[in-house]
């Protein structure tokens, strides 16, 4: 998957046209590229940290101690209240995503992390600490709001459906941290046991304020500005080792344009109203709200937030081993979502979704039932079989809704209304997320086992949506994807652009009539020391260094 020459072939997609001679990781750039992704990917991993630091808090007596016990109310409170941070800046972050850019907006977001995660961890009240947390999902919304769309922007066209799946799995890899920090910060008998894993969560941000600098800005957005050499530079820098004239660059570079003008063309004013205004927004919106309240009304959010509570149900009391569960099954969830997210494009989207909802169907069906014979009849054995089917319930979850549902829902959205779209998805994530919150404790209180009744109906609602109405999306360009939903005619325009772009590169065309911007021609890209120089100051593309194979 190297981005190098390639050879052309007259198909209808850019697969001809990507150089398949070396493997990416002996391409430099491409190296490079993936790198800058992952400073981007772990934007995720402060939100797993979160919830996974949460559920270790729970078992931990010296935070109990310090904020007086919570249960109920303030539980739910304490849990809900990061995500009643996000809703409030849900309205501001389309804005800073698209007018100020995608790297802006991780920085914003990474600041405000940092200042928040300095005052939770010096907090010496609950109301100290619920202000903090509410900070955190304020600056997490702008963070979150922008990584995953930057990684589709930029990423290389055979492995961004890899890639982006990897966003939402990351999640898992903050909450491993969270998890073995809390394990191991268990025996300090002060208040740092919970102090120690509240400064780590903002070790992710702190990535992010230093490198953000040198991470390129997506090309889509350059050119949404008018900025069409500098998005030809990132697109032939990192994915044809500088080579404007390469027929993958011109490829894409043509379907960007195509596809920005033709949003432009169906809607001079993209505004909020855009998203239901025509047969193919509705359908996506509706695919994406969906997806939304399945990810977290799948019944994870038990384990997610209350495993502590879990545990006790079925009589595992002992904190050891209930911070020793979480941290396994952490573990778990994060190689069965890398596993999954890394079969999108042979398997597809729609399999994977399909396979997930029966899956966990079945599961949860099993485990409510050992719950029920464990609390008509009681038994050790039968408590270990609920952890059990917890297990194989998530290996279903991790299928699809960890890898899946973030790259799926900024793949299905054209760009002028991709960061819209997406934050309607956050804000349907953190509504569901905050019910959770609020309801699960109280009702696992009240109603025991039979709560789990509702989530195995649900779960039931849920392989119907899916199986009825997910579109495939595997083996296509971003482009492409976006305009499945807007019938044949939008997806012929945009790949009919892109390959005559290539065909006049086969003719031998000048350089002048290759040009796919109207009013000036390509600019060469020029290298100082290993690193691309532009006019433009701050964004220049940088990260390019001696060590980058040319």
């Amino acid at each position: 998957m190297g981005a190098g020459p390639a050879i052309v072939s007259k198909n209808d997609s850019y697969a001809g046209l990507i150089d398949t001679s070396r493997p990416w990781w002996k391409n430099g750039r491409l190296m490079a590229l993936n790198g800058w992704i992952l400073l981007l990917l772990i934007t995720s991993s402060t939100n797993g940290y979160d919830g996974s630091m949460m559920n270790g808090l729970q078992s931990l007596t010296q935070w109990e101690n310090d904020f007086n016990n919570p249960t109920g109310q303030m539980l739910g409170l304490l849990n809900a209240i990061q995500n009643i941070g996000c809703l409030c800046a849900y309205p501001f972050s389309p804005y800073v995503t698209d007018g100020l850019g995608r790297r802006f907006a991780i920085l914003m977001g990474a600041i405000i992390m940092l200042i928040a995660t300095a005052l939770q961890s010096a907090s010496n009240s609950v109301n100290m600490f619920i202000g903090a947390r509410f900070l955190i999902g304020f600056g997490l919304t702008f963070a979150a709001s922008a990584a995953p769309l930057l990684i589709s922007e930029i990423a290389y066209p055979s492995q961004r459906g890899q890639v982006t799946s990897m966003y939402n799995s990351m999640w898992y890899l903050g909450s491993i941290i969270a998890a073995w920090t809390t394990f191991g910060s268990f025996t300090i008998p002060t208040s740092w046991a919970w102090r120690i894993p509240s400064i780590l969560q903002g070790l992710p941000s702190v990535l992010q304020v230093g490198l953000i600098w040198f991470v390129p800005e997506s090309p889509r957005w350059l050119v949404s500005k008018g900025r069409d050499a500098q998005a030809l530079k990132v697109l032939a820098y990192y994915h044809a080792n500088g080579k404007q004239d390469d027929p993958l660059v011109e490829y894409e570079f043509s379907e960007i344009k195509t596809a920005i003008e033709l949003d432009r063309e169906v809607s001079a004013n993209v505004g909020w109203l855009s998203l239901v205004k025509t047969p193919g927004n509705r359908r996506r919106m509706r695919i994406i709200v969906a997806l939304a309240f399945f990810s977290q009304w799948s019944g994870n959010g038990l384990v997610s937030y209350y495993l502590k509570r879990v545990c006790d149900s079925v009589g595992i009391t002992d904190p050891t081993i209930q911070l020793l569960i979480n941290g396994v099954l952490n573990i778990f969830n994060f190689f069965v979502a890398i596993f999954a997210g890394l079969l999108c494009d042979r398997v597809g989207r729609r399999r994977l979704f399909i396979t997930s909802t029966i899956g966990m169907t079945v599961f949860w069906v099993i485990q409510t039932i050992c719950l029920a014979l464990y609390s008509e009849h009681g038994g050790a054995a039968m408590g270990r079989s609920v952890i059990a089917m917890i297990f194989l319930y998530y290996a279903f979850y991790d299928i699809a809704f960890t890898p899946l549902i973030v790259s799926y829902s900024v793949e299905i959205l054209p760009f002028a209304i991709r960061a819209k779209g997406f934050v309607v998805f956050n804000f349907m994530v953190s509504l569901s997320v905050i019910f959770n919150q609020y309801v699960n404790p109280i009702a696992l209180e009240a109603l025991g086992w039979k709560y789990y009744l509702v989530y195995a109906c649900w779960l039931f609602v849920e392989a119907i949506f899916v199986f009825f109405f997910v579109v495939e999306t595997k083996n296509k360009t971003l482009e492409e994807t976006a305009v499945l939903f807007d019938g044949p005619e939008a997806a012929e325009k945009i790949s009919h652009e892109g390959m005559e772009a290539v065909d006049i590169t086969n003719t031998g065309a000048d350089s002048e009539s290759k040009s796919f911007r109207s009013d000036e021609k390509h600019t060469d890209v020029v290298e100082v020391e290993g690193k691309m120089s532009s006019s433009s100051g701050s964004d220049t593309v940088r990260g390019s260094n001696r060590s980058m194979e040319k």
